[in-house]
């Protein structure tokens, strides 16, 4: 498998701020990699970079087999690019945006109006097709911003936040788009901070923090470096806690830990549902009256915290630069 993003020693300095540190990054071909990091970690700056809008002080990065500094304008022609905010014009309606940017990417008079219908209808928007765009719902406005990404086919998609500010439902067919892109060959970086979306659709996934990579592998690689599995229980009294955690204490893996005012423990352990009814087993042995058990892997929102020292907010969005 080739690669279709590479980026080495990327540096870029807005005055004394570093958004970029010596960013490397290596995305293979058709394949979904999910950017994570805290705001202003760099991530939209990455971007930017990778779709030709900045220059990188230091460092290269080519993108589909090209540089993006020296061949900027041939890049420009392969790749669709879909922000954190919805980028088309208002006064237009959903076919006249599409057919505009398809004569900007010179598709010519009838190709542009027929890719346009052709991405209308696969993004359910033929109903408002000749709709003003300013009467559009949020999602719907997503829904045509990345249609216009997608006009001139392009075989690498930049994602920034797609599904930010949609509805729960919206947010579910975007995420159905996206897997189908990928299904057809495109090769996707998305951007987010939804890590519920990350968990979904990426194929491996790059943790950036003040502008470089700190952990890079699939959802599940990075969730093992965190610990593994997790028995949580709940106890009817405090008095039963103490009991509970020195039944559980041979089980364990690593440190207990104990939370008083909830009457909850948590036991590092290893060994999937058999820990888990070897537990009950010991607990009820020892008349220990238990209110709730449970075995869970750590979260996204766990290597998140782990590896950034705070857990993701998905109110807020990394700042323009």
């Amino acid at each position: 498998m080739t690669d279709a993003i590479v980026a080495e020693g990327l540096v870029k300095r807005y005055g004394s701020v570093v958004a970029l540190d010596g960013l490397d990054l290596t995305v293979p071909e058709g394949t979904i990699t999910g950017l994570l990091g805290p705001n202003g970690a760099g991530k939209t700056t990455a971007v930017r970079v990778f779709t030709t809008l900045l220059e990188a002080d230091e460092g290269s990065a080519r993108v589909a087999g090209l540089d993006v500094r020296r061949q900027a304008g041939e890049l420009r022609t392969k790749i669709g690019l879909s922000g954190q905010y919805a980028a088309v014009d208002d006064n237009l309606t959903g076919f006249e945006n599409l057919d505009m940017v398809g004569r900007l990417y010179h598709l010519g008079r009838a190709r542009s109006r027929e890719r346009a219908r052709e991405l209308l209808a696969r993004f359910d928007l033929e109903d408002a097709a000749d709709r003003p765009v300013k009467g559009y719902s949020g999602g719907m406005r997503r829904r045509l911003d990345l249609a216009g990404a997608l006009v001139a086919k392009p075989t690498v998609l930049f994602l920034d936040e797609p599904t930010t500010g949609l509805d729960p439902r919206s947010r579910l067919g975007m995420w159905d788009v996206i897997e189908e892109l990928v299904k057809g060959g495109t090769t996707l970086l998305l951007t987010t901070q939804y890590l519920e979306e990350a968990d979904r659709l990426a194929d491996q996934i790059a943790v950036i923090d003040h502008g470089k990579v700190i952990a890079e592998g699939t959802a599940d690689q990075l969730k093992d470096q965190v610990g593994g599995e997790r028995l949580e229980l709940s106890v009817a009294t405090s008095a039963e806690l103490g009991s509970a955690a020195t039944t559980l204490a041979g089980l364990a893996v690593g440190q207990i830990e104990s939370d008083d005012r909830q009457n909850h423990l948590t036991v590092p352990v290893t060994g999937g549902s058999s820990v888990l009814m070897e537990a009950i087993r010991r607990l009820d042995a020892e008349s220990v009256k238990v209110l709730d058990i449970g075995l869970r892997r750590p979260t996204l929102d766990d290597v998140f915290l782990a590896l950034t020292g705070h857990v993701a907010d998905d109110s807020v969005r990394e700042e323009q630069k």
